[in-house]
């Protein structure tokens, strides 16, 4: 029997019960018929910091030290098979919970070994009239930043509506999402076969990340924050 498909979806939504929500549902209730059980992280429920001006992870290589659930959250993907940005649209653009999210989980855990290599990603944005595509794009970037294989069948899962629920009677909306969701499980099967069938990786990398320099001798290595202290001032 082979293994389950795990997937997570990040809801970013201020309302745990909105559009959003209700997509996500729909979404679990529909790869259950793959026999693919879907986890949802509700940013409602959670407390993510923003970044603050440190600038440190520009150099540093552990993981952010801010005490909050950015960290529950990064394990959660890493041990899920794919990860499903979804959020609505809020002030043009991407609601300001899932913008602090992916800021703190990307510059502050992901970057630094990229852990997320080749799992698939979906991206779901739900709004009422305008912004989607602001939105969509800047959790597509994430996806793509951290290596991961992002799928999609036609236009973007991109839903419109207003009152909640209403997303699930964009008909054509709906239909890009439930095609989105199918190469998103036909594209973790493939991996899997064929990591089963040949025991290798695959898609491997080099880099462990794109900070990363080689030395010249095959080894990779993270630049180091410069030292400014011993410059002499300019005169004046």
């Amino acid at each position: 029997m082979s293994e389950k498909i795990k997937y997570l979806a990040i809801n970013g939504s201020e309302r745990r019960d909105g559009n959003n929500a209700k997509a996500l549902e729909w979404a679990t209730h529909y790869l259950e018929s793959f026999d693919v059980e879907l986890e949802v992280f509700q940013l409602a429920d959670a407390v993510i910091d923003p970044c603050g001006a440190c600038g440190d992870c520009n150099f540093r290589s552990i993981p952010c030290e801010q005490d909050d659930d950015a960290a529950r959250a990064v394990r959660m993907m890493e041990q899920s098979d794919g990860v499903i940005f979804a959020a609505p649209v809020h002030g043009y653009g991407l609601a300001p919970r899932m913008a602090a999210f992916l800021e703190r989980v990307g510059t502050g855990f992901l970057r630094h070994d990229r852990n997320l290599t080749n799992k698939v990603a979906g991206v779901i944005v739900t709004g009422r009239r305008m912004g989607h595509m602001a939105a969509y794009t800047q959790m597509q970037q994430c996806a793509m930043l951290n290596r991961m294989i992002l799928t999609g069948y036609g236009f973007p899962a991109i839903l419109f509506g207003d009152q909640k629920g209403e997303v699930l009677t964009d008909v054509e909306g709906m239909e890009m999402t439930r095609r989105m969701l199918d190469r998103m499980v036909s594209m973790t099967q493939l991996l899997k076969e064929y990591e089963k069938l040949t025991g290798k990786e695959p898609l491997p990398v080099r880099e462990p990340g794109e900070r990363h320099r080689e030395t010249g001798d095959g080894r990779y290595h993270v630049p180091q924050k410069p030292d400014f202290s011993t410059l002499k001032k300019s005169k004046q």
